[in-house]
C-alpha cells in the first residue's frame, strides 16, 4: 500500500528528478512528509515565483526538466509568471501543485484557485488528478510531454486527498498512453535547402534557441565552416557558436549588432533554424530579409510561415535535419566577396564600449568575460543588464546563457541563477543584475545564503528602471514618469543576509575587484554604481526596419 505522494515521489524518482524547488503548504503536507525519504534533494525558496524561475534556470543549464512545487490557491497562482516565463522560451518544467480535497472542488474553499484553467494557456498540457491510480501514468505523461518535440512546461494539480490515500501499488506505472511518432524531416525539402546553400551568393545562417535545445550547436558550427556562411544567432541562441569565431555575426534585431543587421538586410539566403522570427529580431517583417529566400527548420510547424513566410520550410528536429544536410552538402562554388563584406562590416560598426573616465557596464561585463575567458554560466536580470551582457561577453558554449527572453521577466535572474548552479554545482556562475529587477525577487539572496550557492552577483546599478529611462529619453522627449528610483544600499542588504558584499564607485580597479568576488568560495555581491543615463546601443527605434539602427555615440 503506498499513499499518492509516494507514488508521486516513485514517479519523480524514476524520471531522474534528484532537485526540486519549493514552498510548503497545507494542501502538500502530505508530500513534504515523504520528501525525506526520497532521495530527492529539495530547496527551499523564499517566494514561489522563485521556485518556477529556479526550476528554469536548472533546465537551461542542464538540458533536463526542471521540477517545482508550490501549494494551493496563492501558492499556486505565484508559480503563474514562472509557468509563462518557461512557456515563451520552451523550456522543460513540469509544474506541481497542491488543491484542496477532490470534495471540495468548485466550493471555493480556503486557498482553491482554478490553477489548470489559469494556466491553460501557458502550458503544452496540465492536469487535474481526480484519482490517486491515476497518478503515475500522468507524471510519467507529464515529463514526456514536458521534453517531446518543443519544449514546455506541464502543471500537474494534486488535491489533498489524491496523494493523502493508499491504494494498492507496486511501484511500476502504466505504460504511457500510445502516441504517433513524429514523422522525419521531408527528404525532398531537405534537399531543396541544400540546393538553396549550393547557389547562395550571400547567405546567412539565423539560429536560434532551438538549436541549443535540441543540441544541434556542434552541426550549426560544422555547416558554417564548411561553407563559409555568416552565422548570427538570436538572445536565446548565444554561445551555440563561439563569440569570438571569425563567422560569428552575433545578435540581430533591437539591440543587435550593425553587421548583423545589415548581413541579414543584403543577404540572398537566410537559413532560419530553431527559431521563430521574433518582432525584437525582425522589427518590420516586410523589411526583413527582403531579398532573401528563407529555408526555416524548426520542430513546431506553428512557427513555420507565422511571421515570414518560408521557400524551404522543414518540419524536424534541428539536430537531426542539419545532421542529414550536413551529409549531402558539397563545397562548390565561393563566398569570399561575401565574407569580405562582412568583414569590412565588422570593423565599421564594432560594439562601442566607453573609454572615457566613469563606471561604465560594457567596461565592467568585458572585464568579467576577460577574467572567466568566456566561460561558467552567465545568467542576468532583464533590461539594460540584460543587453549590455548579451553584446558584450563572448559567450563560447551552449546552456552558459540564462536569461528571460520572450516574455522579458524581471525578478527571473536571480532564483534562475541558483537553480544554474544546482544544476552544474562545479561551474562558476555570475548573476548581472539592474537594480530594478534585482529588487522583485531579493528575497532569494535567503535561499542563497541558507544554501551556500557561491553565486557572484553583480549589480549595474544606475538608480533607474534603467530600459525603460532610455525609452522615455529617446521617445518621450526625457519625461521620466515613474522611473527614477531611490538610492539603495545593496552591499548592506546582502551583509544582513550572511554574504559578502562591497560597493564600487569608481572605474579605476574593476578587475581587481571582480577577481576578489571570483575567488571568494561562497556568495559575493558588488554593486557597481555606474553612469547614471548610460543607454544600450545600437538601437532599431520601435517600428524600423533593421537597417535604421541609431547610435548617438557614433557619427
Amino acid at each position: 500500500m503506498k499513499t499518492g505522494a509516494g507514488i508521486l515521489l516513485d514517479g519523480l524518482a524514476e524520471q531522474g528528478v534528484t532537485t526540486i524547488f519549493g514552498y510548503p503548504g497545507a494542501a502538500v503536507l502530505p508530500i513534504y512528509d515523504e520528501l525525506p525519504y526520497s532521495g530527492i534533494r529539495h530547496i527551499l525558496v523564499r517566494h514561489e515565483q522563485a521556485a518556477a524561475h529556479a526550476a528554469d534556470g536548472y533546465a537551461r543549464a542542464s538540458g533536463r526538466t526542471g521540477v517545482c512545487l508550490a501549494t494551493s490557491g496563492p501558492g499556486a497562482c505565484n508559480l503563474v509568471t514562472g509557468i509563462a516565463t518557461a512557456y515563451m522560451d520552451s523550456v522543460p518544467m513540469v509544474a506541481l501543485t497542491g488543491q484542496v480535497p477532490t470534495t471540495s472542488l468548485g466550493n471555493d474553499a480556503f486557498q482553491e484557485a482554478d490553477i489548470t484553467g489559469i494556466t491553460a494557456p501557458i502550458t503544452k498540457r496540465n492536469y487535474l488528478v481526480r484519482r490517486t491510480e491515476d497518478l503515475a501514468g500522468i507524471v510519467r505523461e507529464a515529463f514526456s510531454i514536458s521534453r517531446t518535440g518543443r519544449c514546455g512546461p506541464v502543471l500537474v494539480d494534486l488535491p489533498r486527498d489524491v496523494l493523502a490515500n493508499r491504494i494498492e501499488h507496486d511501484g511500476t506505472p502504466p505504460p504511457p498512453a500510445v502516441r504517433k511518432g513524429r514523422r522525419p524531416a521531408d527528404r525532398r525539402q531537405i534537399e531543396k535547402a541544400v540546393a538553396a546553400l549550393a547557389a547562395a551568393e550571400r547567405p546567412v545562417i539565423y539560429a536560434g534557441g532551438g538549436v541549443v535545445a535540441s543540441g544541434a550547436a556542434a552541426e550549426v558550427v560544422a555547416l558554417a565552416e564548411a561553407l563559409l556562411v555568416p552565422v548570427t544567432t538570436t538572445l536565446m541562441g548565444l554561445g551555440l557558436i563561439p563569440g569570438d569565431h571569425p563567422l560569428n555575426l552575433g545578435m540581430p534585431g533591437m539591440h543587435g549588432t550593425r553587421y548583423a543587421n545589415a548581413a541579414i538586410t543584403e543577404c540572398d539566403l537566410l537559413f532560419a533554424v530553431g527559431v521563430r522570427f521574433d518582432d525584437r529580431v525582425t522589427g518590420q517583417p516586410g523589411t526583413f530579409a527582403p531579398g532573401a529566400a528563407v529555408v526555416h527548420i524548426d520542430v513546431d510547424p506553428a512557427e513555420i510561415g507565422k511571421i515570414r513566410p518560408a521557400d524551404i520550410p522543414i518540419v524536424g528536429d534541428a539536430k537531426a535535419v542539419l545532421a542529414e544536410i550536413l551529409g549531402r552538402i558539397r563545397k562548390n562554388g565561393s563566398h569570399d566577396a561575401w565574407i569580405s563584406r562582412i568583414s569590412r562590416l565588422k570593423t565599421a560598426h564594432p560594439l562601442r564600449c566607453p573609454i572615457e573616465a566613469g563606471l561604465y557596464p560594457q567596461r565592467i561585463v568585458r572585464d568579467l568575460c576577460s577574467l572567466l575567458g568566456g566561460a561558467g554560466i552567465i545568467a542576468t536580470e532583464v533590461g539594460q543588464n540584460q543587453m549590455w551582457t548579451a553584446q558584450h561577453y563572448c559567450f563560447r558554449h551552449p546552456r552558459s546563457w540564462i536569461s528571460s527572453g520572450g516574455l522579458g521577466t524581471m525578478g527571473y535572474g536571480l532564483p534562475a541563477a541558483m537553480g544554474a548552479h544546482f544544476a552544474r554545482p562545479d561551474e562558476t556562475v555570475c548573476l548581472v543584475a539592474g537594480d530594478g529587477s534585482l529588487q522583485m525577487n531579493i528575497q532569494e539572496l535567503g535561499t542563497i545564503a541558507q544554501y551556500a550557492v557561491p553565486l557572484k552577483i553583480l549589480v549595474l546599478n544606475n538608480c533607474y528602471l534603467g530600459m525603460v529611462r532610455q525609452w522615455q529619453e529617446l521617445f518621450y522627449d526625457r519625461r521620466y514618469a515613474c522611473t527614477d528610483l531611490p538610492t539603495v544600499d545593496f552591499a548592506k542588504i546582502a551583509r544582513a543576509y550572511g554574504i559578502e558584499a562591497e560597493t564600487v564607485e569608481d572605474g579605476e580597479d574593476v578587475k581587481g575587484t571582480l577577481s576578489n568576488a571570483l575567488d571568494h568560495p561562497g556568495p559575493y555581491l558588488v554593486d557597481f554604481r555606474i553612469e547614471r543615463e548610460e543607454n544600450v546601443f545600437p538601437m532599431v527605434p520601435p517600428g524600423a526596419a533593421i537597417n535604421a539602427m541609431i547610435d548617438p555615440g557614433v557619427g
